[in-house]
C-alpha cells in the first residue's frame, strides 16, 4: 500500500522549518500520507470511552433519581467492554477493521437508542441494563486499532515511538474534554443530550476511520497457539505480567477520582474536583508529550518499571496534602509520568504481540483498566463512605504499589523476546 512504502522513506525536512526540536518527531509521523485522517478520525471515535459511561450515570438519574441504578447500568457497560474488546480485536486482526467496525457500530447505535428511550420512558429498572450491556460491549475499541495501524505503517521505526506516544496524548485529551462537555450537556441541555452526543461522535469518527482503507493494516494469519518461551494461547508473553498490572492501575485511577471528588466536597470546593481531575490529565498528556520527542537507550521494560514506580511514588502522597491548592500541584507532576507507564506497556505488547494478533494484545491493556476500574470503584466507595478520602487515597497508593510490585518481579517475563528499540539521530536519553 502507499501509504505504508511511503512511511518507510526518510522523511525530508525543510532548512527553514520554523518546528522546534521537541516537536519534530510528531511533524514527521503526520507528513505520512493519510497518517493525521485517521489519528484524528481515532480521536473522534474513541471521545465516547471517557463520556458514555458518566453519561449514562447522569441520564439515569435525572430522570430516576436513582444514583445506585445509574452506576449499576454504567458499571455493567464497563464490564461488558471489559469482556468484549479483546475478541472483538481478535475479529478485527482475522477480518480486518473495516470488516467488524461497521456492524459493530451499527449495534452500537442502535443499543444506545434503545437505552435512552427506556430510560425516557422509565421503564422497569431490569429494561435499563440490557441495552446498557449491548451498548458498553458493542462500543468501538478504536485506540487498539489506531495503534495497529500506526504498527503497520512504522514497522522497524523509531518514529513507532512518538506515534505511540501522540496516541496516549489523545487518550489524555479526550479525559480532559469528554467528562466537562457530557456533564455541561446532561445538565444544561437534557439529561440524555450527553448519551446522544457521545454516539454521535462515535458514529462520524468510527465511519471516518474505517473509511480509510489505504492505511488499514493487511489481515495477516494468526500464529501458533504456542511457541517456546510464550504462553499457550496468549496474544503476547507479556500479558502475564501487564494484565494484572493495568487492572491494578484502573482501580488506582478511580480510586483517585473517587477520592477526589470527596476530598473537595470535604473541603467545601467540590465543584473543583473537575478541574483538579482535569489537571491531573492534563500532568499526564505534557508527560506524554515529552517522552514521546526523545529516544531512549535504556530498555522499554526497566522504563515501563521506573514510570510507574514513580507514578506510586506520587501518589502514595495525595493522603497527606494539607488542602486542594497543594493537591493540584502534586496531582499535575504525578500525572507527568502516567503517560509514559502506558505508552511503555503498549510498546511492549507492540514488540511482543505473535503475528496477527497485535490489536488483539493491546485491548486487553484497556480491558485490563476497564476490570480495574469496576472493581476498584465498588470497593473505593464503601471505603470512602466509612472512612473519608484519605483512606480512599491510601487505598489508591496500595493498588499503585501492588502494580508496581508486579511489574518488576515479571521483569523477565516482560523481556521475553522484546527486540531493541531502534534508535534515531538525537540526544538519546
Amino acid at each position: 500500500m502507499t501509504g505504508i512504502d511511503d512511511a518507510k522513506k526518510p522523511v525530508s525536512r525543510s532548512p527553514g522549518s520554523l518546528l522546534t526540536r521537541p516537536l519534530r518527531p510528531y511533524a514527521e509521523i503526520f507528513e505520512i500520507p493519510g497518517a493525521w485522517r485517521f489519528s484524528l478520525a481515532g480521536v473522534i471515535g474513541r471521545m465516547p470511552m471517557s463520556m458514555f459511561g458518566l453519561g449514562t450515570v447522569l441520564l439515569i438519574s435525572a430522570i430516576t433519581g436513582k444514583y445506585g441504578v445509574a452506576g449499576t447500568v454504567s458499571a455493567t457497560g464497563s464490564l461488558g467492554y471489559a469482556l468484549s474488546s479483546p475478541r472483538l480485536a481478535r475479529l478485527v486482526d482475522s477480518h480486518g477493521q473495516r470488516r467488524v467496525l461497521l456492524p459493530l457500530l451499527t449495534v452500537f447505535v442502535l443499543s444506545t437508542a434503545a437505552l435512552i428511550t427506556a430510560v425516557q420512558l422509565r421503564l422497569p429498572t431490569w429494561a435499563f441494563f440490557i441495552p446498557g450491556a449491548i451498548a458498553g460491549a458493542t462500543m468501538p475499541s478504536l485506540g487498539a486499532m489506531v495503534r495497529a495501524r500506526w504498527s503497520a505503517l512504522l514497522a522497524g521505526s523509531s518514529r513507532l515511538h512518538a506515534a505511540f506516544s501522540f496516541e496516549s496524548v489523545a487518550d489524555e485529551l479526550c479525559f480532559i474534554l469528554g467528562p466537562a462537555a457530557v456533564t455541561l450537556l446532561a445538565t444544561e441541555v437534557a439529561p440524555a443530550s450527553g448519551v446522544g452526543v457521545a454516539a454521535v461522535l462515535c458514529v462520524v469518527g468510527t465511519a471516518w476511520f474505517a473509511a480509510q482503507r489505504g492505511t488499514e493494516p493487511v489481515v495477516a494469519p494468526p500464529g501458533p497457539l504456542s511457541t517456546p518461551g510464550r504462553v499457550r494461547g496468549a496474544a503476547a508473553p507479556g500479558l502475564v505480567v501487564l494484565g494484572p498490572v493495568y487492572v491494578l492501575l484502573g482501580a488506582m485511577f478511580v480510586a483517585i477520582d473517587l477520592s477526589t471528588v470527596a476530598f473537595a466536597q470535604d473541603s467545601g470546593r467540590k465543584p473543583l474536583a473537575g478541574l483538579i481531575l482535569g489537571t491531573y490529565a492534563f500532568g499526564s498528556a505534557t508527560g506524554g508529550l515529552w517522552y514521546g520527542s526523545r529516544q531512549w537507550r535504556t530498555p522499554l521494560e526497566k522504563r515501563f518499571a521506573l514510570t510507574l514506580a514513580l507514578t506510586v511514588l506520587g501518589v502514595a502522597t495525595f493522603w497527606a496534602q494539607p488542602n486542594l491548592v497543594t493537591l493540584t500541584c502534586t496531582i499535575y507532576l504525578c500525572g507527568m509520568t502516567i503517560a509514559p507507564t502506558l505508552i511503555a506497556g503498549f510498546s511492549l505488547l507492540e514488540v511482543q504481540a505473535k503475528p496477527g494478533r497485535r490489536t488483539e494484545a493491546m485491548s486487553w491493556l484497556s480491558s485490563g483498566i476497564s476490570v480495574g476500574v469496576a472493581a476498584g470503584a465498588s470497593v473505593v466507595g464503601f471505603i470512602i463512605d466509612a472512612h473519608g478520602p484519605r483512606l480512599g487515597y491510601v487505598f489508591a497508593a496500595g493498588c499503585g504499589a501492588a502494580s508496581a510490585g508486579v511489574a518488576i518481579a515479571g521483569q523477565r517475563r516482560l523481556r521475553t523476546s522484546a527486540a531493541p528499540v531502534p534508535e534515531a539521530a538525537g540526544n538519546p536519553a
